[in-house]
């Protein structure tokens, strides 16, 4: 039975960040996957906001990383320094060990710093010196990117974004949502003082979290919602408009994160439904469009569409 953890999580949540409801959902959905995300948007919409909640809600440890061009792998993961006092070298950890690391502006890195990231995003541990270090069990990158500016950014390489299982689109917020942003803050209750009144106390305990992590992975997913997730990833291969299809990992990315989402909606087995709802936020930063294509002015979610409306969903 799925325990309402993620739903006390959300409802807090809710109470910090105004609006933004898809992006709060696929931030825990990365979560309970045990994943990375990209977050695409312009600045001031809350994409710090949004994780720092979440590592409240779930006492996590917070970082950030402010990506910057003469920014090295090394202040990323840390280095070895000489000790006089001992006379010996002392490791010192950098801002990658911790639960929830923001990565804001990854874009702007240089490619050697940027990929200081792969290892740590896939094997949950960094090499220092030759010595390898281990990262808490809880280990989250959310990664920013600003759409609009693309001057003096370095775009990040295929192998890299294929590391993070959802990408994350955090857009203006509604009219409705922006007027209460604005009461909020003229009545004195701006998001910061919200996230710290609101989170004074974890939603959720280690074990907790621990424990709603192992009845995510205990969700059923039927054989034939797994064929459609199979049949979804090696259709977008197949488009005409498509240069690059989504590869094998998009398709474990693809179960686990629709298992994620079930488990978020108090559901012990998936729906097709999940895997709609999921197929463009996983598979968007996964494919690559023909350079034809993209000089019409297609655009990968269209494409995403597309195969969606020609892959028949199983009953």
């Amino acid at each position: 039975m799925i325990t309402s953890g993620a739903r006390r999580i959300r409802e807090a949540l809710s109470r910090v960040v105004v609006g933004q409801h898809e992006a709060v959902d696929l931030a825990l959905v990365t979560l309970l996957a045990g994943g990375h995300a990209l977050i695409e948007g312009v600045p001031g919409v809350g994409k710090t906001l949004l994780v720092k909640a979440l590592a409240r809600a779930v006492a996590g440890e917070f970082q950030r990383i402010q990506f910057t061009p003469d920014l090295m792998p090394a202040d990323i993961t840390g280095t070895s320094i000489f000790d006089l006092k001992t006379q010996e070298f002392r490791l010192v950890r950098g801002p990658v060990f911790t639960n929830f690391l923001l990565a804001d502006e990854i874009n702007r890195a240089p490619a050697k710093t940027q990929s200081a990231l792969l290892e740590a995003m896939q094997e949950r541990q960094v090499t220092i010196d030759r010595a390898t270090c281990v990262l808490p069990p809880v280990f989250v990158v959310f990664a920013t990117q600003n759409p609009i500016e693309h001057q003096g950014t370095y775009p990040l390489p295929e192998a890299q974004k294929d590391r993070f299982l959802v990408k994350i689109r955090m857009g203006y917020p509604a009219v409705e949502e922006e007027n209460e942003l604005a009461r909020l803050v003229a009545e004195g209750e701006a998001p910061e003082r919200r996230l710290a009144e609101e989170l004074r106390s974890p939603v959720l305990q280690p074990n907790e979290l621990d424990q709603l992590r192992a009845a995510t992975e205990r969700v059923r997913t039927s054989e034939a919602v797994s064929s459609y997730i199979v049949n979804l990833v090696r259709q977008t291969r197949q488009h005409a408009a498509v240069w690059v299809g989504a590869g094998p990992r998009a398709t474990l990315a693809l179960l686990s994160a629709s298992r994620a989402l079930a488990a978020l909606e108090e559901r012990d087995f998936v729906l097709p439904e999940d895997v709609k709802a999921l197929a463009a936020p996983v598979l968007e930063h996964r494919i690559l469009l023909r350079p034809e294509f993209e000089m019409e002015g297609v655009e990968i979610r269209e494409v995403i569409n597309a195969v969606l409306e020609m892959v028949e969903v199983p009953r």
